[in-house]
């Protein structure tokens, strides 16, 4: 795959939100951590694009996406597997 060991690679699990690019999806990762000086949980969302060689993603899937080395200026991510169909 990539040239980085498999420690390195950083997986995120999201849901598609957009499938209109060819071969690339754009998926939304939600991460939950307490705010560093109040404590209050805080919900952070991220969107990342991501290559998916074959174009099985769809809308509302759930996703496993991997780092890898840029694909394109802003897409550095790669579709594992999709965990969860959209019913």
């Amino acid at each position: 795959m990539s040239g980085e060991p498999k420690s390195r690679q950083r997986e995120r699990q999201g849901v598609v939100v957009s499938d209109k690019m060819e071969k690339t999806i754009v998926v939304e990762v939600t991460s939950v951590k307490p705010h560093p000086l109040y404590q209050k949980i805080v919900r952070r969302t991220n969107r990342l694009k991501a290559h998916d060689e074959s174009n099985e993603a769809r809308i509302g899937d759930t996703v496993l996406v991997r780092e890898c080395r840029p694909l394109a200026r802003s897409k550095f991510w790669r579709l594992v597997q999709i965990l969860e169909r959209a019913k």
